[in-house]
């Protein structure tokens, strides 16, 4: 029997005197594919947002692996849930200093060789590695901070529109390796997304519309 990962009871958020996103309910089992689309503004980012622990509801409770996720150690927790933002942003000088910081906040070792890797498996070479972060194109970043996520691989990832910036072959890209995470290493993922093809390849689909689940299509 699969377990349940995550789990939201009556959900909301306000901001600025405005419902975000009111009383969600829904479960993720371990190893789900779950898609989430609707129309701007509708709450998805918030929703993934609030279960990556950088914002706190309203009112509800979001549990991972049974426990609040208040209870948790912040630091712990995001090792286990990994948020990827629409536009991820790069530090440092170089992407040497991105793929190192992972490894620095465990108090490792940079395995240089598992980066050349990864960087391989989104189609950037080995010499990417001592690139200037100012020489990159919007694509490279995004498929940078792919991997930056990548090196420790999380129990849930939470996707946010992570391939609405790309061209096809790199959105390809990262499509290939989201579902390769997902089958074979049996990563959870959460993915909002306005691609036909990205919403319909997973095994569940939600549809958020004024801030509630206004359609679950594999219900």
């Amino acid at each position: 029997m699969t377990n349940t990962i995550i789990k939201t009871d009556q959900l909301s958020y306000s901001a600025n005197d405005k419902n975000i996103l009111k009383n969600i309910s829904f479960q993720v089992k371990e190893g789900d594919l779950i898609t989430i689309s609707g129309p701007s503004g509708s709450g998805k980012s918030t929703l993934l947002k609030l279960i990556a622990n950088m914002i706190r509801p309203t009112s509800g409770d979001i549990y991972f692996n049974d426990k609040k996720i208040d209870l948790y150690l912040s630091t712990d927790y995001r090792k286990e849930v990994s948020y990827f933002f629409q536009n991820p942003v790069l530090f440092g000088e170089t992407v040497r200093d991105n793929l190192t910081f992972p490894y620095e906040i465990r108090n490792l070792s940079f395995d240089e060789t598992k980066a050349i890797s990864l960087l391989e498996s989104v189609k950037l070479t080995s010499d990417y590695l001592n690139k200037s972060i100012d020489s990159l194109s919007g694509g490279e970043k995004q498929r940078i901070a792919f991997v930056r996520n990548l090196l420790f691989q999380p129990k849930v990832l939470l996707l946010d529109e992570v391939t609405s910036a790309l061209d096809h072959e790199n959105r390809q890209i990262i499509y290939n390796i989201i579902h390769s995470l997902n089958q074979n290493k049996q990563i959870t993922i959460l993915w909002v997304t306005h691609n036909e093809e990205e919403f319909l390849s997973s095994n569940q689909q939600l549809i958020i519309d004024n801030g509630t689940i206004k359609e679950d299509i594999n219900e």
